[in-house]
């Protein structure tokens, strides 16, 4: 089901006319900085949540209306792209998946725009786009866990729970038991895409997170996560639980907290 969720360059300038590629940097970046050929302009903050700064769910509405008007359908390839090391575009893949639409026609770019531009064609061209009808769907199998089920897995031996933030926040606050494992460190620099199968493997088992154990993956607005997510799924862990609320419902819930000795 998800063999394929992270593609290389390759992969997709072997498959242009099976694929609709999409951009989720600022218009701005899309149309003036320039953009893979091909590619329909989705920013971010349209599929973002318009209530606070939780950065959840859009709506259905919005969600059909975004895509209807880029001209994608639901059974479309999708190939995501940011120019943050795929944390934006792997928010957008997440987005889809929970509204249904096929997980094996759901791609992220590895690399970002800055990595594709060092030795590819980009364009400032506008992309002809037909608007299309998109109806979401209830997804075969959601992530999506409650407040109460991580509460739950605090004490659950089977489980790990993952901090995917920062380790200066991870020190001020955390929930208690959980490892961190910034989402950065899955990447690498110089190729602005993932590291290794091999090094990623060694990095996640160094703190516990083992394809045998259910992760629940929790950060402050569900989206640096959204990385993390993708990355197990290209490795093959099953077990996956995504908090959508992460830190930002947990505190409003008065969830327990610890910080670092």
């Amino acid at each position: 089901m998800y063999e394929t969720v992270v593609v290389s360059p390759d992969w997709v300038e072997s498959r242009r006319d099976e694929i609709r590629l999409v951009d989720v940097r600022d218009a701005w970046e899309f149309d003036g900085i320039g953009h893979v050929p091909g590619a329909v302009n989705i920013p971010f903050d349209e599929f973002r949540s318009a209530d606070g700064d939780e950065g959840m769910l859009p709506g259905a509405d919005v969600w059909e209306s975004l895509l209807s008007a880029a001209g994608i359908g639901p059974d479309d390839h999708l190939v995501a792209y940011d120019d943050t090391h795929g944390v934006f575009a792997a928010r957008f893949l997440v987005t889809a998946e929970l509204y249904g639409h096929p997980t094996e026609r759901l791609h992220l770019l590895d690399g970002d725009y800055s990595a594709w531009n060092r030795d590819r064609e980009t364009t400032s061209a506008a992309t002809d786009a037909t608007e299309t009808t998109y109806e979401i769907r209830d997804p075969e199998h959601s992530p999506l866990v409650e407040y109460e089920f991580v509460l739950d897995s605090l004490d659950d031996e089977a489980a790990v729970v993952v901090d995917t933030r920062e380790a200066w926040e991870f020190e001020e606050g955390h929930l208690p038991g959980a490892v961190n494992l910034d989402w950065r460190e899955l990447v690498d620099d110089e190729t602005r895409g993932l590291k290794p199968a091999d090094e990623l493997e060694a990095i996640l088992d160094e703190v516990g997170i083992t394809p045998d154990r259910r992760v629940v993956l929790y950060c402050n607005t569900a989206r640096r996560i959204s990385h993390t997510y993708v990355v197990l799924r290209s490795l093959g862990y099953e077990n996956i639980a995504f908090y959508e609320g992460s830190l930002t419902e947990w505190e409003e819930r008065g969830g327990p907290i610890e910080t670092a000795e």
